[in-house]
């Protein structure tokens, strides 16, 4: 079984402890149902946007907002293809999180999805990688060498053996999220849609651990600001050791500067809601 390496740094420690402050005091501000809806789309919509724009894809914001609306953008099939995929996974992350045990097939379908209809060869979406593949910065230079083609099955197996094991739920959830994020972009077990899979993967963790139930938080607004650390951080995991230690800082970083941001727009929201005050009977006054 996949056995998870680092160690809680005073950096990660002060990261989650400010996650949970930022998350009680989202959870617990008084909302209208009206702003819960538009937060949530909005998280939905910067998810989408950024973690397709990671990887390339060249569509605004405001064009990733008319898509999900149903309203047409001149862009390139493909690169609509790849906001409407992108969409329809996160729509359906609760389905997913409620599968148990999540098995390879749910995993195959997410990415199936993921790359529907985007792909140069459709045979390869929603199936594990039959050739090597590499990852390769922008002058062609290999910066990254994915474990063998043969190993992905026995690695994925190992992973989700881990994912579905009670031994997670020792682990805090911001921290599994973040092991299930660099272990899915570890052993990169497709031929393209890795990352975007991984991002969904994450997402799919904090809500099945009720950390983001009303899914308000859109962390891959913190990677695509910021593209070449999201990579070096990646890439600072030593592959010999496999210690995610360094990768978890940045990733807990990430969580909690995109946690403040939604805590700042709730602040935003609920100055002028006033909450009922209670007589010492319990009444509402």
């Amino acid at each position: 079984m996949f056995q998870p390496k680092f160690k809680f740094t005073n950096r990660i420690v002060k990261n989650l402890t400010y996650i949970a402050e930022f998350r009680a005091f989202i959870l617990n501000a008084p909302l209208v149902p009206e702003w819960e809806v538009s937060l949530r789309r909005d998280a939905i919509l910067r998810s989408a946007h950024s973690s397709t724009a990671i990887e390339g894809n060249p569509l605004s914001f405001e064009e990733v907002s008319a898509l999900a609306d149903g309203r047409e953008v001149m862009a390139r099939r493909k690169d609509r293809q790849e906001v409407l995929n992108y969409l329809e996974t996160l729509d359906r992350v609760t389905e997913f999180a409620n599968r148990e045990p999540f098995t390879v097939d749910d995993l195959l379908e997410i990415h199936g999805i993921v790359t529907k209809e985007t792909l140069d060869n459709p045979q390869d979406e929603g199936v594990l990688r039959d050739r090597q593949v590499r990852v390769i910065n922008g002058f062609g230079e290999t910066v990254f060498m994915p474990p063998l083609t043969e190993d992905v099955t026995e690695l994925i197996d190992e992973f989700l053996e881990w994912f579905n094991s009670p031994d997670i739920d020792e682990i805090d959830s911001v921290i599994v999220a973040g092991l299930t994020h660099y272990e899915m972009v570890r052993i990169h077990p497709f031929i393209d849609g890795n990352g975007r899979t991984a991002r969904i993967m994450a997402t799919l963790i904090l809500y099945k651990r009720g950390f983001d139930l009303k899914r308000f938080f859109a962390l891959d607004d913190y990677y695509d600001h910021d593209r070449p650390a999201y990579y070096a951080a990646l890439q600072a995991v030593d592959p010999e050791t496999i210690d995610v230690t360094e990768w978890l800082e940045y990733f807990t970083d990430g969580v909690s500067d995109s946690m403040k941001a939604v805590r700042e727009k709730v602040l935003g929201l609920s100055k002028d809601v006033k909450i009922p005050q209670r007589t010492w009977s319990g009444c509402v006054e």
